[in-house]
Parts: structure tokens; sequence; C-alpha cells
């Protein structure tokens, strides 16, 4: 059963609720220190175009045989989510802490797949690093900062939207640890919005030795789950919407699919297991556990989080340490998700592939950008690749696939500053082309099949498996990954 927002503020119970959450978003400072799988990089260095000295094939990166990649841009800066119009003009939501102008508009005039008139624009203030969201639905120009939703109307053939952006939504409590606000939209006028938690597990502060988890935890249906808006109405606020799903930690990665009329989205998973509870967990269990988890999200589900994480091992929800878990009690209460994914890959974009330009088995199918970890210590950061899972009648068919690699330039990831590209945005263009970005310089990639695609299948597929070799990519061995071995 879920229940409007504004029963948490009824007279009785206000003061109690927000001495609780207040309590909640300080502890959430000290998380913000140790958990960085999707940590925002401040420099306090301008951002420069780098241009490369060669031309790489591909842009750098490696694909399934067929498939070939152009840089569409080399770096517009830090920047988000990405989205495609219908004449082929991007947009980019970039990492602004301050100011104004957080978007980026990009168009390629001459036809050679490079954009060649790159333009900021955005009257509107920005208010953090984790702003977020950039998509185009119903001929609006949908983005997010971290506390406001916004939209501008689109004009046909022209590059920036007209007029000031109109403000959807704001989320009035304080900016906090994973606050970002990731959209998605229904066919029916609904507006689907991510409102992540602010905690690593809801941590109670006053724990002596063992971590312990608060219970219940405060807040948790305002900041660990996902709501339901009018789509059409503007200045909103959290309690004009619906509570629609919840035990939610963080979910960056967010999509209607088409296909079954269904949410969809992907959750990072908790961190420091070991940490707090280094009796039960050693710091490779921490490294490979939990799953992130790939959710199919209906109204009234509760995924259990924080109480409980899944363990992609043993294909189970197991009761969280903090909540008197041991790595092997079993919690039966919550949903599971409909697949396990790596431990701390960072899935941070959704796209459900609905073109015709790919080979058939790509139909419908889903495109997860892994933005990569970097809490994996001492064993090697994973992640920083592109991946691709059939789907068939709402499900997965198979496991997780590398469709793109070539990220991180490195064998070996050792800490994340090491790793060259972060995949972090997807669109798909109106011709089909997959659109795929990166969030520490802000480059574009279009990629396009010019293969047989019925001779496309297993062997350009085993070729991109063997991938799954790299140390970024494959579980590590408890001794022989370990990098900090004597």
């Amino acid at each position: 059963m879920y229940f409007q927002y504004q029963h948490l503020f009824q007279k009785k119970s206000i003061w109690h609720f927000l001495i609780a959450l207040i309590v909640v978003l300080l502890f959430s400072c000290k998380d913000r220190l140790e958990n960085k799988d999707d940590a925002p990089v401040i420099s306090n260095k301008p951002t420069t175009k780098i241009t490369p000295k060669k031309k790489e094939l591909n842009g750098g990166l490696y694909f399934p045989k067929g498939f070939h990649a152009t840089v569409v841009v080399d770096s517009i800066g830090p920047s988000r989510h990405i989205a495609v119009n219908t004449n082929g003009d991007i947009y980019a939501k970039l990492r602004e802490p301050n100011g104004t102008k957080g978007n980026m508009a990009l168009r390629d005039t001459t036809g050679n797949g490079a954009a060649d008139i790159i333009q900021r624009f955005g009257e509107y203030p920005n208010d953090g690093t984790f702003a977020t969201e950039m998509r185009i639905h119903n001929g609006y120009l949908y983005f997010s900062s971290e506390q406001v939703i916004y939209r501008q109307k689109l004009t046909p053939n022209q590059l920036i939207p007209e007029g000031k952006p109109e403000v959807v939504l704001t989320d009035y409590f304080p900016k906090r640890w994973h606050n970002a606000k990731s959209l998605a939209f229904d066919k029916k006028g609904n507006m689907f919005v991510t409102f992540s938690a602010p905690t690593n597990a809801c941590e109670d502060p006053n724990s002596v030795g063992q971590i312990k988890g608060m219970n219940p935890c405060p807040g948790l249906e305002v900041l660990g789950s996902i709501w339901k808006f009018d789509e059409n109405k503007l200045n909103q606020s959290q309690q004009d919407g619906e509570l629609y799903a919840t035990g939610v930690r963080s979910m960056v990665a967010i999509s209607w699919n088409e296909m079954d009329n269904s949410l969809y989205g992907l959750q990072h998973g908790r961190d420091y297991l070991h940490n707090h509870a280094p009796q039960y967990f050693s710091k490779w269990d921490q490294a490979v556990l939990p799953a992130e988890e790939f959710m199919k999200i209906e109204e009234g589900d509760n995924f259990g989080w924080p109480y409980s994480y899944y363990d992609h091992f043993k294909n189970k929800k197991l009761i969280a340490p903090e909540y008197g878990g041991d790595g092997k009690k079993e919690a039966k209460d919550y949903k599971n998700p409909i697949m396990g994914l790596p431990a701390h890959f960072a899935p941070n974009d959704l796209l459900f592939y609905k073109g015709d330009a790919f080979p058939e088995r790509y139909k419908n199918g889903a495109f997860i950008a892994f933005h990569g970890s970097m809490n994996r210590t001492p064993y090697p950061q994973a992640g920083y690749i592109v991946a691709f899972i059939p789907f068939s009648n709402g499900k997965p068919t198979g496991t997780w696939e590398v469709f793109a690699d070539g990220f991180a330039g490195v064998d070996t990831i050792i800490s994340m500053p090491d790793a060259k590209y972060r995949p972090m945005g997807l669109a798909e263009g109106a011709d089909g082309s997959l659109y795929i970005s990166e969030s520490k310089q802000g480059k574009i990639w279009r990629v396009q099949f010019n293969g047989d695609k019925e001779t496309f299948g297993t062997e350009q597929l085993s070729e991109m498996e063997s991938r799954k070799s790299k140390s970024y990519l494959k579980t590590p061995k408890k001794l022989k990954n370990n990098l900090n071995k004597t």
C-alpha cells in the first residue's frame, strides 16, 4: 500500500519526522565521504577541450564486429545524461555547481558526424554536480538540477529552446548525497521521479562497535523511493505526487519500457559490508557484493533497502548486517530484482532499444551505461562499459553482454582517476543510432551498424564475451587479485 506525501506531515508527526530525517541527513555527511561509487570529481581547474594527437578507431572504443563509432564531440566538460532530437540535435546536462547555463546543445551542419555548433544555454540556477537528467518528451526538453526539474518547449529546427525554463517540480529538502533527479514518462501523462536515499544503510549515528541501522528508517518513503507526478502540472512539490515504490537506495538509471508498458530501473547497491560487519564479511565480500539490482517497478513495490540486499551469487535477498543479518539469513518480505548485476558497477543510464538499424537481437533489449566503481579496494575497480541485455516479453533472456568497451584506457583500474572515461548517458537517434556520453570530460560517441544483420551472431558476440577476462569485468580471485597482497 502506498500513501500520499502529505500523510507524513500530519500535525502530530511533523516534528518527530523532521528531527529524525535531519539526523539521517547529518549522518549522510560521513557516508558522503565514504561512499564513492558515484561520487562527483570536482576540480578548480578550468575545463579545456582535449584534441587527440591522432584519430582513434571508433574513438578508442571496442564493439562487436559490424558496429562503428564516430566522435560527435571530444569534450564539452563534465556532464551527465544526454538526449537526441529527431533532427539529430544533441542536448547534454552539464555538471555545473554554480552560475547559470547548465545545459549544452550540439548540432552537426556538415553531415560528417561531428558537432560544429556547440552552445551553452539554460537560464536557471545551477545547484550541484548531481544535476543529471536530459530528456525529450512530447515536444518538451526536460532537464533536472539537483533540486529542480525544468522543461522548455522545443521549436522545430531551432537548436536552443525559446523562453525561460518552466519549473515542473521542486525538491524542498536540503541538498544531499545521491541527489539526482532522473525521470521516466509513461503513455498516460505521468512522470516518474527518483528520490534517492542520502545514506549507505540508514546507519544509526549512535552505534557503538558494529554499525546498526535505524529501525524504522526515518523518511524512507520520501528519500528512498520513486514518486509519480502529473507531467503537465507546473510548480509541483513532492507532496503533489504519489508514492509509487519504496525501498530503493539510489537510482540514476530509470526508463519506461513501451513493450510491456512498465517502469524499469537499476539500483546502486549498498556498500561497506566488511567495514560495517567484519565478523561476517571479508574485504573480498565487500568488493563483489551486493548486486546492482535491475528492477521491474510496479505500483506499491518495496525492494527492501536498507533492511536487505541482493546476493547475485545466491540469487537471494538477504538481511542487511545493520539489521541482524550475517550473510546467510534470507529476507523474504521484499520484491526481488529481475536480474542481479555485478557489484559497484554503478549503472547510471538505461535505454530500451526501439530502432531497426541494429541486428534483430538488439530490438527491445536493454543498454546499460556502467559508470564504474570507486570502492572495491584492495581489488581492481570495475565496470566502465556499456552493456547489453537481450529481452523478451518483459524479461531478460540471458546474461549481460559487453557492448562497448575501452572507456577505461587501462587494463587494471587501481582507482577511479586511472580510468580515461566513465560511461554515463545513453540516447537513441531517429535513425536508430546509439549515442553514448561519458562524465569526466564530456566526450560523446555515435554508434552505428554497417555490417551484415543476417550473419551477425555467435562469432561477434563471443569476441566481446572474451573481454570479460579483463580485471575490471571479471570476479576477482580472493588472493591472486588482491592489489595489496605482500
